[in-house]
């Protein structure tokens, strides 16, 4: 048998945890749904389950995590870049003057 090259936390889960690095198209199978990673997505992160769209709610351990801020398809990356925390502020290495800047 071989591993998935990511894990499933709870059924209820929209989102996949990477157990390995993941490269642009590495194909799996969860729960009958065959998903393909169309960029590479490093080990410990997020991968979309299905169609995200903005205001989702992002579930991971069965919980909600946070929201999607932008269109995620499935085998996709879930990141800062695409989600926000609805309980604590979402951190950038952007400094305060960069922010007032742009």
């Amino acid at each position: 048998m071989t591993l998935s090259p990511v894990l499933l936390l709870s059924p209820r889960d929209n989102v996949l945890v990477c157990r390995v690095s993941l490269e642009p198209g590495v194909a799996f199978d969860v729960e009958g749904d065959h998903i393909v990673a169309p960029a590479a997505v490093p080990a410990g992160h997020k991968v979309a389950r299905q169609p995200l769209s903005i205001g989702d709610k992002v579930i991971k351990h069965g919980a909600s995590i946070g929201s999607i801020t932008a269109p995620v398809a499935p085998g996709e990356h879930v990141h800062l870049h695409n989600m926000k925390s609805d309980y604590i502020a979402t951190h950038s290495r952007e400094t305060a003057s960069e922010r007032r800047a742009s």
